[in-house]
């Protein structure tokens, strides 16, 4: 029951927004436990949220017979999942109590929003608002916690919105058809394909302008260097990803994104 459990979780996301907010929180010069403290609540936030997906998906991933779906597939029993979500979304923001209350208040706004994506906004046209309202939020969870609870740069907001938003089409992309025929209709699907596709690719490239050349002063050629490379591989994606069957544009835009990630890290959160 461990594994299934785990897997419903939606582990490789939820890791993966923990650990960026692990990196921002180094980024701030926060002591070990304060880190900790950070990632451990953005942790039981991401895994509230992947439990609340699989739970209210199950009937529609039955339907589609999606494999790795454990509530769907019935291995995992409903009630257990349940009882995960109940426990892990209050730990969330107790946890975050410990950095104080204005990044609490940020990281329950961010849960809200993402909570609400799960129960019905991913199937309306405006589906994209809670990844760019709860990654938009990100890093003033981390801010936030700091002495005199500093807001971060509007920039640093904005490049978090675009990532968070690209990380919405993109991650649709595979399940385009499988969605549409469970009654899921969100943005993307509104869309098409081959316009989820540029928007995934616009998004991304946004997202590394904006941490090029957000910060004061004259980025490093590394960093100037991840611009156009961003472009290059985005154009490349989008090419190739027009032949029937293609996943290029999808991979293009994933590996943006993790350039994206990098430039995050290595720009860490300045107060504003």
């Amino acid at each position: 029951m461990c594994r299934s459990l785990i897997q419903a979780s939606h582990p490789l996301p939820a890791l993966a927004v923990t650990l960026v907010t692990a990196g921002l929180a180094v980024s701030t010069g926060r002591s070990i436990p304060g880190i900790v403290a950070v990632a451990a609540a953005v942790l039981m936030g991401q895994l509230s949220v992947g439990w609340l997906n699989d739970l209210v998906d199950a009937p529609r991933d039955a339907q589609a017979e999606r494999a790795g779906k454990p509530i769907a597939s019935g291995e995992l029993h409903p009630a257990v999942v349940s009882a995960a979500v109940a426990v892990s979304a209050p730990a969330a923001v107790l946890l975050t109590l410990a950095t104080g209350v204005p990044a609490t208040l940020a990281h329950l706004a961010a849960l809200i929003s993402a909570w609400a994506y799960d129960l019905g906004v991913k199937s309306t046209p405006f589906s994209v608002l809670p990844f760019a309202f709860s990654f938009g939020l990100l890093p003033a969870i981390v801010s936030l916690g700091e002495p005199g609870s500093p807001w971060p740069p509007l920039w640093l907001t904005a490049a978090a919105a675009a990532l968070g938003s690209g990380a919405h089409f993109v991650n649709v992309l595979p399940d385009l058809d499988a969605d549409a025929a469970t009654g899921v209709r969100g943005l993307p699907h509104r869309l098409g394909a081959a316009p989820t596709r540029f928007l995934a690719a616009a998004l991304v490239l946004t997202a590394s302008a904006l941490l090029a050349f957000g910060p004061p002063g004259p980025p490093s050629p590394l960093v100037l260097a991840a611009v156009p490379f961003a472009a290059a591989v985005l154009a490349a994606g989008l090419a190739l990803g027009r032949r029937p069957g293609s996943r290029a544009a999808f991979h293009a835009v994933l590996l943006v994104a993790l350039v994206d990630v990098a430039l995050l890290l290595h720009t860490g959160v300045p107060a504003g």
